[in-house]
């Protein structure tokens, strides 16, 4: 195929061939190029899962929690976003958690179970509150869960 960057004067233009065939090869490198982007970003959804599925709270998720308590409580608030996580991961996709079932918590999987868990242990018992909210709509679906801890004073 001649050289399309060629511009001397002896040099014959490409053919119209040559042309829809050097447009093809372009369009085929960009779907390979998407093609491989596309791989890599499931690949990293489903290492993620599996991590979330079956790998175990670790101590710098605890710390993160522990610290966005301390800024929701510097910043003068009795609640904090202090997990989330897809709704796809809990074992109905979100549907207990959207419509307030009481029964919730049996859809966790993974370490939002553990979350959850170690809330009933630890939290629980020193006066939080734990609540659970679908906390955004992606194309009107339950997208992301979010658990929300809360300390404010009992209502008298």
């Amino acid at each position: 195929m001649p050289d399309i960057k060629s511009t001397g004067s002896e040099t014959p233009p490409p053919s119209a061939s040559d042309l829809r065939k050097m447009l093809v090869d372009e369009r085929m490198a960009e779907a390979r190029k998407a093609e491989q982007q596309k791989q890599r970003e499931q690949k990293q959804l489903d290492d993620f899962t599996e991590g979330f599925l079956k790998g175990q709270v670790s101590e710098n998720e605890i710390a993160t929690v522990r610290r966005l308590v301390m800024n929701a409580v510097k910043e003068g608030k009795y609640e904090a976003l202090v997990y989330s996580f897809a709704s796809d991961l809990c074992s109905d996709r979100g549907r207990a958690i959207n419509s307030n079932d009481p029964d919730w918590p049996q859809t966790l999987q993974g370490k939002a179970k553990e979350f959850y868990n170690r809330y009933l242990a630890y939290g629980k018992p020193h006066g939080f509150k734990l609540k659970a909210m679908i906390i955004n709509f992606p194309g009107g679906m339950p997208g992301d869960v979010g658990f929300f801890l809360n300390w404010q004073p009992p209502a008298r």
